[in-house]
């Protein structure tokens, strides 16, 4: 039988599969926009959101009409060319009162959820990072807060300083930034545990470093879901404030004096109910798209 050297064999040069990179890495919110962009009504309510506020911020400007110059002979006027919103019963251009009114109701909620943002998550990271009697101190405080009535509060604030568009925020960040502190909290008594953190104490770092550095960030994604109900939350305590006339004062205009004056001529002038109606309903239902497709897309346990 003949002999068969090692000469004669050669080896078979392939790549193996098992080895081989079938998709591109991708990091944490490479992956969460990747998977934010395939949900249509989430992006779809990030469209409208961004066209209300380019809308909001640059249409007054391009007006040939001030939000509060008056024309009494052009009062109460239906929608047309010169006026596409039509007039009120002084003769306003409600294109451009309703776009003003606009940037207010959202600047007010932007403004809140900032201000809940930095309080809520400071305050629940200490509470749940340190423990003990320091989280029972700070609950028992948190549970004062939460059970004085925001209405209270409101009316409160504008006998001391007046209503306007920072008595309702400070009003409403008083006790808005309680739900935001809680669920940091529990996030925060979660990921404590973890071995990241365990060395990172071990290598000497402290208390707040490891809560900015560390924990905050790992949960920085059920905050951000977070922040887009906190928004339309302070917009829609704004235009109930201002409907029951505790809130913006004339001749300042926001979708709840609005809503307010549309709803006195809804017989006889719909188009004054129908347009700011229709602006305040878009930007709730928009952030609320926008919330849970970002919930999804934020999920770990929602990868595919």
């Amino acid at each position: 039988m003949e002999t068969i050297s090692k000469d004669q064999f050669q080896p078979l040069e392939r790549e193996l599969k098992s080895d081989a990179i079938v998709r591109p890495s991708l990091t944490y919110w490479q992956d969460a926009w990747r998977r934010l962009k395939k949900n249509r009504l989430a992006m779809a309510g990030l469209i409208i959101l961004v066209v209300l506020l380019l809308l909001a911020i640059f249409a007054p400007l391009f007006s040939s009409y001030d939000y509060q110059t008056q024309d009494l002979a052009m009062k109460n006027q239906r929608p047309s060319g010169e006026h596409f919103f039509g007039t009120d019963d002084f003769g306003r251009d409600l294109w451009t009162r309703v776009w003003w009114g606009t940037r207010i109701s959202l600047f007010i909620g932007i403004t809140a959820a900032l201000i809940d943002l930095l309080v809520g998550v400071l305050y629940g990271g200490i509470s749940a990072y340190y423990g003990g009697r320091i989280d029972d101190i700070m609950q028992r405080f948190i549970e004062i807060v939460y059970a004085v009535p925001f209405l209270l509060i409101t009316i409160l604030m504008i006998m001391i300083i007046g209503p306007g568009i920072w008595t309702i925020i400070i009003a409403y960040t008083i006790t808005g930034w309680v739900p935001m502190a809680r669920l940091v909290r529990g996030q925060i008594l979660t990921l404590k545990e973890q071995e990241f953190v365990l060395a990172s104490r071990t290598l000497g770092a402290g208390g707040f470093r490891i809560i900015a550095k560390h924990l905050i960030p790992n949960a920085l994604g059920i905050i951000i879901v977070q922040i887009t109900f906190v928004v339309p939350g302070a917009i829609f305590v704004e235009a109930f404030l201002s409907f029951v006339g505790l809130g913006i004062r004339p001749p300042l205009a926001s979708l709840g004096t609005l809503l307010s004056d549309g709803a006195n001529y809804m017989r006889y002038h719909p188009h004054r109910l129908l347009f700011p109606t229709a602006i305040f309903s878009l930007i709730l239902l928009s952030f609320n798209l926008l919330g849970d497709g970002l919930r999804d897309a934020l999920d770990p346990k929602m990868r595919k």
